[in-house]
Parts: C-alpha cells; sequence; structure tokens
C-alpha cells in the first residue's frame, strides 16, 4: 500500500488558523507558529468576553435601577425587597427599561414597593 504524506491536511489547517489570524499585526497575520498561539488566545479571551458581557449588562441595570429607586426615594435593595413582598416579579432588564422610558410606572412601582416595606 502506498505512503499517504500529510501535506494537504496541514496547509488546510494552517490556512484554517490563518485566515482567523487575518488583519492580526506583524506575523501573527503570516506565520503559522505565532498565528496559531494568537488565535488561540483570542478565541479563549472571546469566550471570557461572551460571559463578562452579561455581568456588565446586569451591573449596569442594577445602576439605572438603583437611580431611579433613590429618585422614588429607596435604595435598590430596600426597592427590590418592596417588589419581592408586593409579588411583583419584573426581570432587572425590564426595570432598567421601566427606570429608563417610563418614569411614571416605574415610580408607581416604587409607591407600592414603599408600601408593602412600611
Amino acid at each position: 500500500m502506498a505512503r499517504i504524506k500529510g501535506g494537504l491536511n496541514a496547509k488546510k489547517k494552517h490556512n484554517r488558523v490563518l485566515k482567523l489570524a487575518k488583519g492580526y499585526r506583524g506575523a501573527r497575520s503570516n506565520q503559522y507558529r505565532v498565528a496559531k498561539q494568537s488565535v488561540m488566545r483570542a478565541l479563549a479571551s472571546s469566550y471570557a468576553g461572551r460571559k463578562e458581557r452579561k455581568r456588565q449588562m446586569r451591573q449596569l441595570w442594577i445602576a439605572r435601577i438603583n437611580a431611579a429607586a433613590r429618585l422614588n426615594g429607596l435604595s435598590y435593595s430596600r426597592f427590590m425587597y418592596g417588589l419581592k413582598l408586593a409579588e411583583i416579579d419584573i426581570n432587572r432588564k425590564m426595570l432598567a427599561e421601566m427606570a429608563v422610558n417610563d418614569a411614571e410606572g416605574f415610580a408607581q412601582l416604587a409607591k407600592i414597593a414603599k408600601s408593602k416595606i412600611a
């Protein structure tokens, strides 16, 4: 049986990595060995970044809710506790949206939360 050389598969693998490294500076976009390291790191960072983005969005929502709650005389934690006692189940994304775009509706929620705490 004839021996099969691995040149074609290696070339395909190299080209796949170099395509991902397109736009990198210097040897990172031209040399396979350097590009492979850069691509591996970039892929790991992008995976971590997708997780980090979720944390940052939640932080942003909480900051917006806190600011709006304080305008209505409550802290964030007391506002959320009041909503829980009132059995109002709205997620933070929607509360933040209300805080920015529907101040009257948010004020009503804050009023309900205040009445449940007191």
